[in-house]
């Protein structure tokens, strides 16, 4: 059990680290427009899965599962949207890192969470405490000191933080493994990743040249996006949620650094005060969050 649980949190703190570093190969690419990387990630992504799933012969149980949704009206609406909204997100946040903007990338997957809270409420009835009330008014400062004292919302942070939320919500809805679930979203959305690509060959604009370093970092895509994703699905059955919640802000925190000390983002006093709003936010979440599972959660075996 103790080494299970070890693995679990080296499978999942490697999935976040991932994640957190993943700016730095989109900024190898960013040459390419955000939508021709996020085309060439879709197809790439859905290529990488299928290999995925037919190295660990898993085609019958895939099948299976595509079957069940076919046939479920309510949970082909659910899987569509969700590769719809997942797909903006990827965009988002490929555009956020490759206009100078991963500091803010980095401040959308701090508040997310709390976003996460905020839709269960909507649309899933669940009550707020009053930590969580505490954390949401804290974060909520936070982002409207910084749109205050900047002139403008932080657009490209609250659309990462809603899109991935929206996205939590609709795989909670239509609970899927991760890699079929990958491999379905992938697929839905491949036709259009594909034809986006082919308009790009015709009309003689495309960025890639096949056979250089940019092509096979495009080709690459499809494994930075979903090694991670496996090591998470990994590691999250062997830990309690809530060290998979502290270990969640791994990917924010390496991004913040990585935009302020290698890429050189501005991180003003602005910035420090609303991060710090955030922070205190993300604090009260968490210890209340640990403590419900504390109380609640059966010991993993």
């Amino acid at each position: 059990m103790e080494n299970d649980q070890k693995l679990g949190i080296i499978y999942t703190a490697g999935a976040y680290i991932l994640w957190g570093i993943l700016p730095i190969y989109w900024k190898w690419i960013q040459e390419i427009s955000a939508y021709e990387i996020l085309a060439h990630r879709i197809v790439w992504s859905f290529v990488f899965m299928t290999l995925i799933i037919l190295v660990l012969q898993k085609q019958k149980a895939f099948f299976k599962e595509c079957r069940r949704i076919l046939t479920n009206k309510r949970q082909m609406i659910g899987i569509t949207l969700a590769s719809v909204t997942i797909s903006i997100n990827w965009v988002t946040y490929i555009l956020a890192v490759n206009t100078n903007h991963v500091v803010e990338a980095s401040l959308g997957y701090y508040i997310n969470p709390l976003v996460s809270i905020l839709l269960g409420m909507i649309f899933l009835q669940e009550r707020f405490s009053k930590a969580q009330w505490l954390a949401f008014a804290l974060a909520g400062t936070g982002v409207l000191y910084m749109t205050l004292k900047f002139g403008s919302v932080p657009w490209l942070a609250l659309l990462l933080a809603f899109s991935f939320g929206t996205y939590g919500l609709l795989k909670k809805l239509v609970p899927l493994n991760a890699m079929f679930g990958l491999t379905i979203e992938t697929f839905i959305v491949t036709p259009a990743a594909l034809f986006f690509l082919l308009q790009q060959q015709s009309g003689q604009w495309a960025s890639v040249e096949w056979g250089s370093l940019t092509a096979l970092l495009v080709f690459g895509a499809g494994v930075v996006t979903a090694v991670p994703l496996l090591l998470f699905s990994a590691g999250a059955k062997r830990i309690p949620l809530s060290m998979v919640g502290f270990l969640q802000y791994f990917a924010p925190t390496i991004m913040l650094f990585i935009g302020v000390f290698l890429y050189d983002e501005p991180f003003t006093s602005v910035h420090g005060v609303a991060f710090t709003f955030i922070w205190a936010g993300l604090a009260v979440y968490t210890m209340a969050r640990m403590k419900r599972m504390k109380k609640y959660e059966p010991k993993v075996t």
